[in-house]
């Protein structure tokens, strides 16, 4: 890195090592061998060796801190970062209080110079290396001078932090102001000899002489050490005045600049990277002012972590710059979780890079690789618990190097419930007694009692547990057997009792018994005499006849064991039926059920599946005998959809498809396919055939050339035929191939050929050509792609009032044309303020030669950087425009007067809220007088938030106003002064008399009555009346003293006391007396009149 402060270098600096070596030697000699291999095992953790230590430092003095870091395991250079407290940086406090030096060679050093007490607290230690993070702490602690009378000798060496990568370990020093260190000796003036200095100075054969005069032992060592310090002494450069440092450091998307200074201004110069020369663009700016060259590199990704070269003739100046990647901070916090016993918790937590590492922790808990379960997802990254129990309860962590977030687990027990209780149950001597009872969970397990005695299992009583289902099964039952049963679970305040009551019954008759038999049916639709076929969605409905006495058990069953489970449709693996009324059988409904009618059992499944398909069984069991039959349901269903459709090739007006049969066959062999194609953007498809084509590879004929086509196909069998397709790629008819292929010319690695454009070109025109190669006789093709025409380096021709500031009004249409050129065609993308432009936004046009930005009304969300990135393949060309969208602002704010003396007024206000979106040029301020309230201006463009109302009229009271102003206009609100300016009066003062208000109120009274009128039925009219009165008195028609409130043919009005009824169309029935009458507190007044209408044949008599 460029050193910060070369200068500043204080005295002892070279004195630290020598005491590190030392405190080591000093150790070593302490500590037998053996137990310093135990002490520092014991001291390593993570990825520090060794850990800065806690010290007690005296104000003004320096101190060195000390940490080892492994790098045996670490892919690259760790990021180290020195904290103080909990978030501060000490990197941003460099200056002359802390310095900084760092060279890749060796070590990086920064420099803190002089301890204050300011500088106590808390310090930690941060490593970050890519996938792995880690930190130390360590605390500082400043107290007073100490006067130890020139017996100390004080080590005054800078705040060093220290970088060594060596092939098995990283080393970071830390050195704060240090305390004096306690010596015996006396203080010495003489400087001590700094071995480097000598041996660099030293020839290689006085080598060994050196190292035995100062005591060292590792000579190889230190021949490489001093291999890698010898720095060659700079050549003196003809072309350079200035040369760039040896590296330097930018953070990931941020801005560098690498700048040279030539001797001669009209040098050009080449800029490289990693050997490549580097064009300029909107990504590197290359830029000559005189004798300084610059290269300007934006937006710094890890691919501009590289080597630099600025090169003129055979002069180089070389540097290298290194990307620093910002820490991983948390977007979204963990949540808080509340769960039962049993439930799954998943802990979700979103960081800042896709990719990222994060560390998962708890305070208390051991981790089982069981039990927690680790997920990403992008950004996100969850700890799953499938089961928690009450031992997950905590505090759940989370950390990144950028920051930590927590979570807390909080689990309850389950409350037990109840699903089945258990039933009374009567039963008779020799038979089955079952007592059955279902919790919600199944791990809890109890105990049966009888009359309060615990049941013990036995060869005749069972005690079952399946899942939530507890059983209490007694075989056999006896007279002693009757009794109270209870149901207790182990660890709950829970009981289910119930009671069996025992039957006796004798029977003497003896029934007659015949042998079970089943009479099936071997015709319909039976392929052999086991085999039922049936097509999916169908119902399958077998009768079977059987007889027997006593009446026969039936036990329908699937597969070769009774009891194995059908499907998720099936309640039961096994259907029992017993006929007659000897005992009762159970109806089951759902899909698949069985029916039971005398001598008849059915079996019935509604809407076959495939699932459904399987041998199937019924047995028929008396105490006479057993029968039983087996059978075989075949499902068969329309096959699956093909896969896999393509274009293989095109010609110019035909194009070959293939697919892949269909998976399932639907149980039936696949007779062919049927194709069908249609133009892109339509929706109408064509079939291509009506008979059945059996191959997978079709031929389409009787195609346009230069239109796109897509095609799918459907499979068919004896059922029917299959969902169609995905559509496939959309593919174009093309003319004839290329004419006259030969080869021009030959060199050692290249090739040269030339060919004839083809005859017909189609209506789809010619993008370019695809050349293939091979080995001769060999069996490998390779292919590449060639435009049509020569290339052209992408390039925006930005106009140059898009060079600054574009300024819009709030509803204006923007019609920006950015004309551009390349070849080929380049993609087009437009990004607003870093992300792709939203189609929502503005409308986007592109052409081979331009692009249109169009937005048709602007608003102020509208305003930003828009970016307009041209992409060829790899080569891309940006160009930046910024929109701003302005309006007239808001009013100013507070607008209140601070002082009135003499004929003046003193105004203050406070700038507005909403400034337009640009910026404010000035204030109008107006005055107006609270006798007339006629406005009147005082200041125009007053740039000022204050101003001075002067020859202000004696004895008048003042209001003021004020209006904002920016490039657009004036605002269209004010701001009203909250309090006004009152200038006295100087002399008499008038006293005028009393003002006696005169009564204005009055009963009503008709100053014009209403007329009598005769009008022609089917015309409208109105009659009028004229009213006055105070309180304005209420009006009320009617019409032969019935009111006219709600009729719709009426209209009534009322205009300043002129009272108008309008009757729309009347007819000879709406004739009469009218009354207007008009009522307020005071009293009443009414005026009539007649109205006579009169027939139209009345007037013109027939003749």
């Amino acid at each position: 890195m460029p050193e910060a402060a070369d200068a500043v270098k204080p005295e002892g600096e070279g004195e630290a090592p020598a005491e590190a070596e030392e405190k080591t030697a000093e150790d070593d000699e302490v500590l037998p061998e053996g137990e310093e291999e135990a002490h520092q095992s014991q001291e390593i953790t993570g990825l520090f060796l060794q850990h800065p230590e806690t010290t007690v430092a005296v104000t003004g003095t320096d101190i060195v801190f000390t940490a080892k870091v492994d790098s045996t395991t670490l892919s690259r250079k760790p990021t180290i970062k020195w904290l103080k407290g909990k978030w501060l940086d000490l990197g941003s406090k460099a200056g002359k209080h802390m310095q900084f030096k760092e060279t890749f060679d060796r070590a990086t050093k920064v420099g803190l110079c002089k301890v204050v007490p300011g500088d106590a607290g808390a310090y930690r230690c941060e490593v970050t290396s890519k996938d792995k993070c880690d930190s130390s702490a360590f605390d500082i602690s400043v107290e007073g001078e100490w006067d130890l009378l020139g017996t100390l000798t004080t080590v005054t060496s800078p705040f060093v932090l220290s970088l060594h990568l060596g092939p098995s370990f990283f080393l970071a020093y830390l050195i704060l102001p240090s305390f004096t260190h306690r010596k015996k000796k006396p203080v010495v003036d003489e400087e001590k000899a700094d071995v480097w200095e000598i041996l660099k100075n030293a020839q290689p054969s006085e080598y060994e002489k050196i190292a035995f005069e100062y005591g060292i032992t590792d000579l190889r060592g230190l021949l490489k050490r001093l291999k890698k310090m010898k720095t060659v002494e700079p050549k003196h450069s003809d072309a350079f005045l200035k040369r760039m440092e040896s590296a330097y450091s930018v953070d990931k998307g941020k801005k560098i600049v690498l700048e040279v200074e030539v001797v001669d201004p009209n040098a050009q110069v080449k800029w490289l990277k990693n050997g490549q020369e580097i064009k300029s663009s909107a990504k590197y700016i290359i830029e000559s002012v005189g004798n300084i060259r610059t290269l300007t590199i934006n937006r710094c990704s890890l691919a501009d972590d590289a080597a630099y070269e600025c090169v003129i003739g055979e002069e180089k100046s070389f540097t290298e710059v290194f990307v620093k990647e910002p820490p991983v901070t948390i977007t979204k916090l963990l949540d808080d979780y509340h769960v039962v016993v049993g439930e799954r918790v998943e802990f979700e937590v979103e960081v800042s890079v896709e990719g990222a590492h994060v560390n998962w922790s708890d305070q208390e808990l051991s981790r089982d690789s069981h039990k927690y379960r680790f997920k990403k997802d992008g950004m996100k990254h969850m700890l799953i618990i499938q089961e928690a129990s009450l031992d997950d309860i905590g505090m759940y962590w989370c950390f990144t190097n950028g920051g930590r977030t927590k979570g807390e687990l909080d689990v309850e027990e389950k409350e037990l419930e109840v699903l089945q209780n258990i039933a009374d149950l009567t039963v008779k001597a020799e038979d089955q007694a079952m007592f059955k009872c279902e919790v919600s969970d199944e791990k809890v397990t109890g105990k049966w009692l009888k009359d309060g005695v615990e049941v013990l299992p036995s060869s005749r009583i069972k005690l079952t547990h399946i899942g939530r289902i507890h059983r209490l099964t007694i075989d056999e039952v006896k007279p002693e057997d009757a009794g109270d049963y209870t149901f207790i679970p182990d660890g709950y305040a829970l009981s289910l009792s119930a009671k069996l009551n025992f039957l006796e019954i004798k029977i003497d008759y003896v029934p007659r018994q015949d042998p079970p038999k089943i009479h099936l049916d071997t015709t319909g639709n039976m392929v052999s005499k086991n085999t039922i076929i049936v097509v999916a969605g169908n119902k399958l409905r077998l009768d079977v006849e059987i007889s027997g006495e006593p009446p026969p058990t039936v036990v329908w069953a699937k597969g070769d064991t009774v009891g194995t489970s059908y499907s998720n449709s099936y309640k039961e693996a096994v259907w029992k039926s017993v006929h007659f009324k000897v005992l009762e059988w159970p109806t089951l409904e759902g899909r698949v059920r069985t029916e039971n009618r005398k001598d008849l059992s059915c079996f019935v499944i509604e809407g076959a599946e495939r699932e459904d398909e399987g041998n199937y069984s019924i047995t028929v069991t008396n105490p006479a005998g057993e029968d039983k039959a087996n059978l075989f349901v075949k499902i068969v269903d329309v096959p699956d959809c093909p896969e896999n459709v393509k274009c293989t090739s095109v010609g110019e007006d035909c194009a070959t498809m293939v697919w892949e049969p269909p998976k399932f066959d639907g149980g039936v062999p696949v007779t062919g396919y049927l194709m069908e194609r249609k133009k892109k953007g339509s929706t109408r498809w064509t079939k291509l055939n009506f008979d059945v084509f059996e191959g997978v590879t079709y031929e389409a004929k009787r195609m346009i050339e230069g239109v796109l086509y897509e095609m799918r196909v459907y499979a068919v069998n004896g059922i029917g035929m299959s969902q169609p397709s995905l559509n496939s790629k959309p593919f174009m008819p093309i003319g004839v191939e290329p004419l006259g292929l030969k080869v021009h010319d030959v060199t050692d690695t290249t090739c040269t050929l030339k060919w004839l454009a083809p005859e017909k070109i189609g209506a789809g025109g010619l993008d370019g050509y695809v050349i293939e190669y091979c080995k001769e006789g060999g069996e490998g093709v390779s292919r590449w792609y060639k435009g049509s025409g020569d290339r052209q380096l992408p390039k925006i021709r930005l106009p140059r009032y898009l060079r600054q500031k574009y300024l819009r009004r709030v509803g204006d249409k923007i019609n920006l044309t950015i004309p551009f050129q390349g070849k080929p065609r380049p993609k087009v993308q437009w990004y607003k303020d870093g992300e792709e432009l939203d189609v929502r936004v503005a409308s986007i046009r592109n052409s081979e030669v331009d692009s249109i930005l169009f937005i048709r009304s602007a608003e102020r969300s509208h305003s930003g950087k828009y970016e307009l990135v041209l992409q060829i393949e790899n080569m891309e060309a940006r160009a930046i425009l910024e929109i701003r969208i302005v309006e007239t602002p808001g009013p100013p704010e507070v607008v209140k007067v601070t002082d009135v003396w003499g004929f003046n007024a003193a105004l203050e206000w406070k700038p507005p809220k909403d400034d337009g979106n640009c910026e404010i040029t000035g204030y109008t301020i107006q005055k107006a007088d609270k006798k007339t309230n006629e406005w009147f201006t005082i200041y125009d463009h007053n740039r000022r938030t204050n101003c001075t109302a002067s020859d202000l009229i004696m004895g008048n009271e003042y209001m003021f106003r004020v209006f904002s102003e920016n490039l657009v206009g004036k605002s269209e609100d004010f701001c009203l002064s909250k309090d006004t300016a009152i200038i006295p009066k100087i002399g008499l003062e008038y006293n005028p008399p009393p003002f006696k208000e005169k009564d204005m109120q009055s009963a009503p009274k008709f100053i014009q009555p209403l007329l009598d009128r005769s009008v022609v039925a089917g015309y409208s009219t109105a009659i009028s009346c004229a009213v006055r009165g105070f309180p304005k008195p209420k009006i009320r028609w009617l019409r032969n003293k019935i009111p006219l409130d709600e009729n719709p043919r009426f209209l009534m009005q009322n205009n300043q006391g002129v009272l108008t009824l309008n009757i729309r169309k009347p007819s000879q029935y709406d004739g009469g007396k009218f009354t207007c009458k008009a009522i307020n507190p005071l009293g009443e007044d009414v005026v009539e009149c007649t109205l006579l209408v009169r027939d139209i044949f009345n007037i013109f008599p027939q003749s």
